[in-house]
């Protein structure tokens, strides 16, 4: 049985709650909906390659993966096509709106100090700790609105919006903007661009260029990269060849954080027969940019420190063709939108060195990509 969406032939407007994903210039916007797959386990190499096996040319499985042990995951098959979306900018409906932040900042720094102890105690080197801001608005929030301002502001390379349950017409809607790339895959090329190591921007110019500065030379900021690098490095040799990281980081900006950068490209040998843009994703996540070093031991911080925050936060974002071609971003500078509620989930990566207040400012730096566009400054 197949799910309609909006007709978007002949209009730059967006449906209500729109089925997207973005890299470039154009929108991939799905028209219909053929089918869902959910599972349990989105580390399983079969779903996987049947996802990749049922697409007909022409069509993509468009979804997400969660953070959560196993990864579970949603993907919707698609048929649909890369088309503009230039439209003006939606001005924010008057709202009034409810701000919870949990933890919050003081608890936070605390939750900083305990990742500390553990680092100074030899259990990892690196975790990931994230905090959230729930946003209640009357009248509630418009996810098309949200999406039209993120394809025009294009906080982040990477505009999605994605259903995460078989409904288009209700349920959580995963939106966001992410400015990391986890994997791309186009016939035998291969990319990743993995971001850690941070700093909020300042609206000064001179200050603005002296913290990137900053970012560049510290060394507390090139060890957590290098933990994420390393990672993914390892992970690509494991299927590919020709793998190239580069010398080092390269700063990259955002509209609210500056963040080390380090474009790493590989190639298939075989890619009839290698994995597709799907399995590299679930080969890769979670990065320590999002979880930590060792792995194991950081997901078990995370779940002990921070809580059940996460779910589809911190995890990936994207779509995969019938030839195994696609592209998958980390899920971050993101929302899930359910009624009149707005969810937002920032982290930074704690390593030996860190100042829990300098955590508290990036992550409410990193809060305000999807605050901006909800209206609320």
């Amino acid at each position: 049985m197949s799910v309609t969406a909006a007709d978007l032939s002949s209009s730059m407007a967006l449906p209500a709650r729109p089925l997207l994903f973005a890299s470039g210039e154009d929108a991939y916007i799905a028209d219909r909906v053929l089918h869902t797959w959910t599972t349990p386990d989105g580390a399983d190499p079969d779903w996987a390659d049947g996802v990749v096996a049922a697409l007909e040319p022409g069509e993509r499985a468009l979804g997400a993966l969660s953070f959560a042990a196993g990864a579970p995951g949603i993907l919707h098959h698609v048929v649909g096509s890369e088309r503009p979306l230039r439209g003006p900018v939606a001005k924010p409906r008057e709202r009034t709106y409810d701000v919870r932040e949990f933890p919050t900042a003081e608890a936070y720094a605390d939750m900083v100090r305990a990742v500390l102890d553990k680092i100074a105690a030899g259990v990892v080197r690196k975790v990931v700790l994230g905090r959230c801001l729930d946003v209640t608005s009357d009248p509630p929030l418009e996810p098309a609105e949200i999406i039209d301002r993120l394809l025009v502001t294009r906080p982040g390379r990477y505009v999605f919006s994605v259903p995460l349950t078989e409904s288009l017409s209700e349920g959580p809607l995963l939106v966001g903007a992410s400015p990391e790339l986890l994997v791309s895959r186009s016939g035998d090329r291969i990319a990743c661009t993995p971001l850690a190591g941070s700093v909020p921007r300042s609206p000064d110019p001179e200050e603005d260029a002296r913290r990137a500065a900053a970012l560049r030379a510290s060394d507390k900021d090139l060890a957590e990269h290098a933990f994420v690098v390393d990672a993914i490095v390892h992970a690509l040799k494991e299927v590919c060849v020709d793998v190239e990281p580069p010398t080092g980081p390269t700063l990259l900006a955002t509209d609210t954080v500056w963040h080390l950068a380090s474009p790493i490209s590989a190639r298939l040998e075989e890619p009839a027969t290698g994995p597709s843009a799907l399995r590299l994703a679930q080969m890769l996540h979670p990065t320590p940019a999002v979880g930590g070093v060792p792995a194991a031991a950081a997901a078990e911080a995370i779940a002990d420190i921070e809580g059940d925050l996460r779910d589809y936060f911190a995890g990936c974002v994207g779509w995969v063709d019938g030839s195994g071609d696609g592209v998958f971003a980390i899920t971050i500078r993101a929302a899930v939108i359910d009624g009149a509620r707005m969810r937002l989930f920032a982290g930074a990566g704690i390593v030996a060195g860190s100042d829990p207040d300098s955590e508290v400012r990036e992550t409410g730096a990193k809060l305000q990509t999807m605050t901006r566009v909800a209206g609320l400054g």
